[in-house]
């Protein structure tokens, strides 16, 4: 058995104000611990992963195609297998949660160097 604890992960600010940490990952799933800082945007992107998460505290409005919607803590999302998706914290407080992808997925192509 593997344990990773969020609090010893590695973050990587991997767009402005937009922060991922690796926590626990298998053959076939990985887990994200994300943080987005208040005014920051994850870029609008897809990929082949499917991808649900879960809300643990502040808010965030994920963004699709044709809708916009208003994530609070408590609140589990999934987004299907290419399907267009993004973010942006509009609160006064960090988002905080966990994603879970899979297939398992290492650096996002939309990360800026």
């Amino acid at each position: 058995m593997r344990r990773i604890n969020d609090e010893r992960a590695d973050g990587e600010q991997v767009a402005d104000g937009v922060y991922l940490a690796d926590l626990a990952a298998g053959e076939r799933a990985s887990m994200k611990h994300w943080r987005v800082e208040p005014g920051a945007t994850l870029p609008v992107h897809r990929h082949d992963n499917e991808q649900i998460g879960y809300m643990i505290r502040g808010t965030l409005t994920a963004i699709t195609d044709d809708e916009e919607i208003t994530l609070r803590p408590g609140d589990s999302y999934l987004f299907t297998s290419g399907e267009l998706h993004g973010a942006e914290n509009r609160g006064d407080e960090p988002a905080v949660g966990i994603g879970v992808l899979s297939p398992p997925r290492s650096d996002p192509d939309w990360k800026q160097s």
